[in-house]
């Protein structure tokens, strides 16, 4: 590191847990954001803040006016923009060191097949089941911890899943994709601004976590939040040795 970036990152690495080794691991990282809306704005604001080297967002959508009442990432000025390329901008714009890369294109089977790959770690935060079983698929396919996030209404859930650990389920051991529920959308169900905001910097905390190796991730753990009552329950969660994309057939 240099002296602009010792000053930069200096409350990390006066932490113990963190350090320069640390920071060193967040400079070096490269971490899959899809989503780029409610939840992936304080995920890539936060990751890009805290140094993480590479962050690649994946985002097909625009920014519309009816976004700005959450997506935090996007402004006035940007609507009509790409939201992955508003991400680019708003990062930029706080820590112009990290390389941004906005992939423009909807994330299917094949685009993730390419993508999870090449990165250290992937954060959901995206807002369809059918997407979120293929990142799951890929992560799995590919052994990359998976960060997922949830945010409708006032509630909120966010899981870490590891296909790394022997013990850790995937997305289809909690949430099969033949037993999915009716989808519910921001668009119809509404959803409190702060909410995705507590999410996703949930979902920025325990990337950093694993990245640099640090506490104990939520893996094997599903944390869920009531918003009126503001009250976290958490929920153990098994690995499924049946399921269809992790199990053993």
């Amino acid at each position: 590191m240099n002296d602009e970036q010792l000053l930069r990152y200096s409350r990390h690495i006066l932490l113990d847990e963190i350090g320069i080794e640390g920071q060193e691991k967040l400079l070096a990282a490269h971490v899959l954001i899809i989503g780029a809306g409610g939840l992936g704005s304080p995920v890539a604001l936060y990751l890009g803040s805290a140094g993480v080297g590479r962050i690649t967002i994946v985002d097909h959508d625009r920014v519309d006016a009816t976004n700005l009442q959450r997506q935090i990432a996007h402004n006035l000025a940007r609507v009509g923009t790409l939201k992955a390329e508003s991400v680019l901008q708003a990062v930029a714009a706080i820590n112009p060191d990290v390389k941004v890369v906005p992939v423009t294109q909807r994330a299917d089977d094949a685009l993730l097949d390419q993508l999870v790959q090449q990165a250290d770690l992937v954060l959901d935060c995206t807002d369809n089941f059918a997407t979120r079983h293929a990142i799951n698929r890929a992560c799995v396919r590919y052994q990359r911890p998976l960060v997922s996030g949830a945010a409708i209404r006032l509630d909120g859930q966010i899981a870490v899943y590891d296909s790394r650990n022997a013990r850790s389920p995937c997305y289809a051991c909690v949430f099969p994709e033949s037993a999915l529920p009716e989808e519910a959308r921001c668009a119809t169900m509404g959803v409190f601004a702060p909410l995705v905001g507590i999410v996703g910097t949930v979902q920025a905390a325990e990337a950093l976590k694993l990245l640099c190796g640090v506490g104990e991730p939520l893996t094997g753990r599903l944390l869920m939040l009531d918003g009126r009552s503001m009250a976290w329950n958490e929920m153990k969660l098994v690995r499924n040795p049946l399921c269809g994309v992790c199990g053993t057939h």
